[in-house]
């Protein structure tokens, strides 16, 4: 499974990935920066204007398909710093692998059971 969230709730998970200009002090994780946001765009206030120069500068200039390798096929968390349900760009890909491949990316959430289940499924192929 493929999901979003946030460093604080899944930076531990050895399927995360960073895909935000910032990570971390100490982080030691993967990380992919051809999704990551410039400065310019992180401080922008406008998310329809966030929206409309990350598609242009970021998302129409990459492969989806490519980008799905490059982060793992389908065993991988894409995290930037946002809490659930605030405006982020980690949503923002997960509705262009929608669109582009059919991809349904969910915001992963611990307390959910189903999601701690996906996640032990996960590591225990990696083994």
């Amino acid at each position: 499974m493929i999901f979003t969230s946030n460093f604080q709730i899944a930076g531990r998970l050895s399927q995360a990935v960073a895909i935000s200009r910032g990570i971390p002090r100490g982080w030691q994780g993967r990380r992919y920066l051809p999704l990551a946001p410039p400065y310019n765009l992180v401080k922008m206030v406008d998310p329809e204007r966030f929206l409309r120069l990350y598609r242009t500068q970021i998302l129409d200039r990459l492969d989806a398909r490519k980008v799905l390798r490059d982060l793992g096929g389908d065993d991988f968390l894409m995290l930037c710093w946002e809490p659930p349900g605030e405006f982020c760009h980690r949503r923002v890909v997960a509705a262009w692998l929608q669109k582009e491949l059919g991809l349904v990316v969910e915001e992963f959430n611990p307390k959910l059971r189903f999601h701690q289940d996906l996640l032990k499924r996960m590591e225990g192929i990696r083994r």
